[in-house]
């Protein structure tokens, strides 16, 4: 029989308890998370840091030759740095002990490429020690991340390095306390120091033997979830977004697609959306002005956390120690945005009612409003599409919408409805699919009423809904384009003297939006270039390659040359070399100069396409020297 009960609070709750059967919970359905990847996906939204030689280089990805000498932060504090994640409303963070560059921030037997050498506090220095304290001591979780790739170790591609890269696991896990994930990149192999060969080198499949690491991962630090390898996966971008629907569960034999998971998928496995406040992960001064702000800030949030998928989001500290003034400024404030549209749910206080399982209030719609995880609505079996409605206590106008299922039974929804009570009678205002840990709908424009029903519409076994709240959005600043450094040089007298395909001048135009391409009749192949003539003689210490905005990759280049020149014909050599992580970060990309060079012309040349065969550039440009 079902039994619509109107919510029931403290004292009178426990009162009717006993007079109702008590029932058995709904057995789990699918794939059900592990108690280290449900404690891991409560934590929601925590801190990357990006720090190390690329700081002092202005590069992303280092090339392995760079000298320890350089990493020498002159007011390092990383307990101010954890404060101001704290002040965030962060949860956690996690370090990049080691990126691609083989450098590592601790004092490891290893390899000789660590914080030894550098004479920051004298070589006696340790980032992950001072992180590891600071964490303890503000109450803030630890991860650390340690870059399978080493483009300075002379083994990497051998043996020798993955017992050496074993070690460096093994050591971040035993020496610092717990640590809540440990994060192993995708990027493997390719062009390199190693050690002095400056060469190209390519792995085989499982070289790193992750199975091995897992394993001894489970041994040290049980608790601790692992990134990539086996606990939680990419959310398929870098600009912190996940599909929807989206999919805690994946397929352990065939994979899938980790934007979106795999619908009741056997493999408990969420994702985790990854984007950093700034254009780069490295913390680069020339980009102040391009910091991500709070209204960008809560549409990722929405994209990402709204969807199921934590959001880890990169803060990176400057050359100092310091998180810069633009970065703390925009975490405040994004904070003070979420807590004011979280502050108040018109759900708490109404009046609930609905179908109970077995007629046990363990079980009531009440627990929709209660703003507790650990507690859930759910119906007899076979009543797999119920329906709850909550009375609010008087009319309310909301555009938020959040909902949570209990994953710890798994992930079962696939399909829900809201309606409001409008004019007389029910109005649909929103149709979802999936919901899983969190689901947060924003819808097109505000609606006021005292009344909202909740339907489920498809699901497989009967709906386990823990949460239901209704929520108002503070008003949003606006925002503004800062995919360009705000200080390239101005190019109104820019010019482009020949190209060897396509519309240059579209490279050039100062538009994110408009791109030069080499596909006209067909593709014309790499290399392609063009010549820009500054009408003046500029001293150039940085170069600029914005890839096309459009969401598309073809013809993106991934290896380029800069070249200029005084007169037009006699031409030097600035800059050869590749741009990483363009097909998951598809930012400016900023070439610095050791030492600056006077000229008037400037020559690019797109020597290889990361998908295709042709090149593209949305924009070239350069920063001039004290700029």
């Amino acid at each position: 029989m079902i039994v619509r009960l109107p919510v029931l609070l403290g004292a009178a709750a426990a009162s009717v308890l006993p007079f109702l059967s008590a029932a058995e919970p709904p057995p789990a359905y699918g794939a059900t998370p592990h108690p280290r990847q449900l404690a891991w996906q409560r934590l929601e939204y925590y801190g990357f840091v990006h720090f190390g030689l690329n700081t002092w280089t202005d590069r992303e990805w280092g090339y392995g030759d760079e000298d320890p000498k350089l990493f020498n932060p002159t007011d390092f504090d990383a307990r101010a740095i954890v404060r101001h994640f704290k002040a965030a409303g962060m949860t956690g963070m996690v370090l990049t002990a080691k990126h691609h560059d083989g450098f590592c921030l601790w004092p490891t037997k290893t390899t000789a490429h660590n914080i030894t050498k550098s004479p920051w506090k004298g070589g006696r220095g340790d980032v992950v020690r001072e992180f590891a304290d600071a964490c303890k001591t503000e109450g803030l979780k630890l991860g650390i991340y340690v870059s399978p790739w080493d483009r300075n170790h002379s083994e990497y591609a051998r043996e020798g390095y993955v017992k050496a890269f074993h070690e460096q696991i093994r050591e971040v896990l035993t020496n610092y306390g717990p640590v809540f994930e440990i994060w192993f990149d995708g990027a493997n192999g390719g062009d390199g120091y190693y050690g002095g060969a400056k060469e190209t080198r390519k792995i085989p499949a499982d070289y790193y033997r992750f199975g091995e690491v897992v394993e001894m991962i489970r041994k040290i630090q049980p608790n601790c979830v692992i990134w990539g390898a086996a606990d939680a996966r990419w959310g398929g971008s870098e600009q912190g977004h996940v599909a929807y629907p989206h999919w805690h569960t994946m397929d352990s034999q065939r994979g899938g697609n980790g934007a979106t998971g795999v619908p009741h998928g056997d493999k408990w496995q969420p994702a985790e959306g990854d984007v950093s406040i700034r254009n780069g992960w490295f913390c680069h001064e020339r980009e102040d002005g391009a910091v991500k702000q709070p209204a960008t800030l809560m549409q990722i949030w929405f994209d990402c956390v709204g969807r199921g998928a934590n959001l880890i989001l990169n803060v990176p500290p400057d050359r100092a120690g310091h998180i810069r003034e633009p970065d703390v400024r925009s975490l405040t404030d994004f904070r003070k945005l979420r807590d004011t549209l979280f502050a108040t749910d018109f759900t708490r206080g109404g009046q609930v009612s609905g179908p109970v399982r077995a007629n046990d209030l363990r079980f009531s719609p009440v627990n929709l409003a209660d703003n507790n995880p650990d507690t859930y609505w759910t119906t007899d079996d076979g009543t797999n599409t119920p329906e709850a409605e909550i009375r609010l206590t008087k009319p309310a106008e909301f555009d938020v919408i959040r909902l949570g299922e209990e994953i710890r039974l798994g992930q079962r929804i696939e399909g829900f409805a809201v309606d409001a009570w409008l004019d007389g009678g029910w109005r649909e205002i929103h149709a979802g699919q999936t919901v899983g840990v969190q689901r947060l709908v924003r819808l097109p424009q505000p609606v006021v009423t005292d009344r909202v029903r909740l339907r489920v519409t498809k699901s497989p076994a009967v709906p386990c809904l823990a949460e239901f709240g209704l929520y108002l959005m503070p008003p949003m600043p606006k925002i503004t384009d800062a995919r360009l450094s705000k200080d390239n040089a101005d190019k109104s007298r820019w010019k482009i003297v020949s190209a060897t395909a396509g519309n240059a001048a579209a490279a050039i135009d100062g538009n994110p939006e408009t791109f030069w391409h080499t596909h006209t009749g067909g593709e014309q192949h790499p290399p392609q270039s063009m010549t820009i003539d500054f009408d003046r003689d500029l001293t150039v210490s940085a170069f600029t390659y914005l890839p096309r905005q459009d969401r598309t990759r073809h013809g993106m280049t991934d290896r380029y040359r800069f070249e200029l020149s005084r007169d037009g014909e006699k031409w030097i050599t600035f800059a050869e070399g590749e741009f990483g992580n363009l097909r998951a970060n598809p930012v400016e990309q900023i070439v610095p100069a050791k030492t600056p060079v006077s000229a008037r012309y400037l020559r690019f040349t797109g020597l290889r396409a990361l998908e295709l065969n042709h090149v593209s550039a949305a924009e070239i440009g350069v920063i001039e020297r004290g700029k």
